[in-house]
């Protein structure tokens, strides 16, 4: 029987918090009156992550990538292999409070065929907010995003947060734009984003609870360049697809 929901968490070299995660993550869905799948997909992981996760959690279905290939490249293969119903993707960390799940499952189940959680929509709920200058890095990439990939997709420039690692899809939806779907790093988020409005799908922002965890696998000056590279690769790597009208919902206040 098709689950309700799939659960995907890409993960590298977490064995020190993937049990924490799952736990906290497999007692909430236990309390829910749904079905549900977590999938964690391990992208090459040089530490005993994917060990831990066999040992400790049989049901949980863990996908091993043979090598590292980047966050886009494993959170695709876990939405590929996902069933469930609507699909959504959490970082290990959980900075996202999996709580967080009912409101993105509630507009999911009404009209938005994307749902992405915001950290810009309300700042208040910032339990812990980025230092200062990962804050004015992460205003600067967006800006580059806007005029990069999003300056013919109107609607797309009110998307304030691109790379918040929490978003979910209906099923037909997810399928759709991960088999489009061509980047591994972490531009991948964007190159959804332009997928789906390019695809005339309607796409939530809803406001979250989150948490900054200082242990970030983003590293500051590699990754924004690397990902500016991908970003600028978008239109080209999708230029033959239709564009279509895009409806940009509006977000949960």
């Amino acid at each position: 029987m098709q689950p309700y929901l799939s659960l995907v968490i890409p993960v590298y070299n977490e064995a020190e918090r993937i049990e924490g995660t799952l736990t906290s993550v497999i007692a909430y869905l236990r309390q829910q009156p749904y079905t549900a799948e977590v999938l964690v997909v391990d992208d090459g992981s040089e530490d005993e992550t994917a060990e831990i996760v066999s040992r400790y959690y049989p049901e949980v279905e863990l996908v091993q990538l043979s090598q590292n290939r980047g966050k886009g490249a494993a959170v695709r293969e876990g939405m590929l292999r996902a069933r469930g119903r609507f699909r959504v993707f959490t970082d290990a960390d959980l900075s996202t409070p999996i709580e967080e799940l009912e409101p993105m499952l509630f507009h999911l189940e009404q009209d938005a065929d994307v749902c992405i959680g915001s950290r810009e929509l309300d700042p208040t709920q910032l339990v812990r907010p980025q230092p200062r200058y990962r804050r004015w890095m992460g205003r600067l990439f967006r800006r580059l995003v806007q005029w990069l990939v999003f300056s013919d997709l109107p609607l797309l420039r009110a998307i304030e947060d691109t790379q918040c690692g929490f978003k979910g899809f209906r099923a037909e939806v997810a399928e759709a734009l991960f088999r489009q779907a061509r980047l591994d790093g972490f531009g991948f988020d964007v190159e959804l984003l332009y997928l789906a409005a390019r695809a005339g799908y309607r796409i939530v922002q809803i406001p979250i609870r989150w948490r900054n965890d200082p242990r970030s696998r983003v590293h500051l000056l590699r990754d924004p360049f690397r990902m500016l590279i991908e970003i600028a690769r978008i239109r080209h790597l999708h230029r033959d697809s239709v564009t279509l009208t895009s409806r940009l919902g509006s977000p949960t206040l």
